[in-house]
């Protein structure tokens, strides 16, 4: 296992970093089952796992609080808050409020005092970035949290979150957690450089595109995938966005092939390969999943890998844009992009 930086916190965490979304109803994965990932994990060499409230409605955060039960001082503990939890309109975002609610729900289901790193799961438009930076770093003066930082948030938002921690001389946020993988190359074109300008860490989630680089997803077979029980549309192969998928995942295939790999190792190389990246969040849902993600561990892709790579997904590309879900609000609801007539 290698081991880098997080941004410019100097704590050391794996490459490989244990995503815990699959652990409970979403991955249909028992308590046994998820220790039984996380040990397998911890003795490979992992030493971050990342879980968050939204997770099977917190039940992947009390599986990860059982797996790590007198080991948590040797884990980089990472959690997350600001998605729905629940039908009250008061349970979500990023207000002092329910910020406060939400990190002591999520150390009571996690059994801990604190966490590492604590993620806001998505930007919060109705938030200002001084109400949220200022609740985090109260909290963090609290001992709660050791960092924070953001997932999915568009570059332009970073840098504002940036600017307004140091006009109000509040913590800032120390890491990103954007989608990136060879399918989902978006990242590559604001995000990433401007999580290298800021020195953030950056853990990339989805480094196997939700499945369709793992291996199972392959022309004429559509392998288990615990996500296309909820998001179908993603693995309907008469989509032609699905389509362009699948034509890119057979010619990365050959790719693989060709360089002594699996698809898997291609994928997680190809991510781990960047400069900005850190880790790459890998969520098995089996300890065999988990295996086949691990034998990527030591993967360092040549640059004729990296260039047939760019030839077949072209840099700062996303195959799937609707599927990286930090769309602006303005491209989702018509009456923030257009003006309200004025009375005469």
């Amino acid at each position: 296992m290698q081991y880098r930086t997080l941004g410019r916190t100097g704590v050391q965490v794996s490459t490989l970093a244990l995503g815990a979304m699959n652990l409970g109803a979403i991955g249909r994965t028992t308590q046994e089952e998820a220790t039984a990932i996380v040990d397998a994990a911890l003795d490979a060499g992992v030493n971050l796992i990342d879980t968050a409230d939204w997770y099977s409605d917190g039940e992947s955060e009390e599986m990860v609080g059982k797996a790590v039960a007198g080991r948590r001082e040797d884990i980089v503990l990472a959690t997350k808050a600001c998605m729905p939890m629940g039908e009250e309109r008061n349970h979500r975002g990023g207000s002092r409020r329910w910020l406060t609610t939400a990190l002591d729900d999520s150390l009571r289901r996690l059994g801990v005092d604190h966490v590492d790193l604590y993620q806001l799961h998505r930007w919060d438009p109705a938030t200002s970035d001084e109400e949220t930076l200022s609740a985090l770093t109260d909290l963090q003066r609290a001992g709660k949290i050791g960092y924070f930082g953001t997932s999915t948030y568009p570059a332009h938002r970073i840098v504002q979150a940036q600017w307004a921690a140091r006009e109000h001389r509040l913590s800032r946020y120390t890491t990103e957690q954007p989608p990136y993988s060879i399918l989902q190359r978006g990242a590559e074109t604001h995000v990433l450089p401007v999580a290298e300008e800021y020195g953030l860490g950056v853990l990339a989630w989805s480094p196997l595109a939700g499945g369709w680089l793992s291996g199972a997803i392959r022309e004429g077979r559509l392998g288990a995938n615990s996500r296309a029980a909820f998001m179908p549309q993603h693995f309907d192969t008469a989509l032609p966005v699905n389509r362009a998928k699948l034509d890119a995942v057979e010619r990365l295939a050959t790719v693989a092939d060709e360089a002594g790999l699996t698809l898997i190792q291609l994928a997680l190389g190809f991510v781990t390969a960047h400069p900005a990246v850190t880790s790459a969040l890998i969520g098995p849902r089996t300890t065999d999943h988990l295996r086949s993600q691990l034998a990527a561990a030591d993967t360092v892709l040549g640059a004729d890998v990296l260039d047939a790579v760019d030839a077949i997904v072209a840099p700062g590309l996303d195959l799937a844009p609707g599927e990286k879900f930090d769309a602006p609000p303005a491209l989702l609801d018509a009456s923030l992009r257009r003006r309200r007539a004025v009375a005469a």
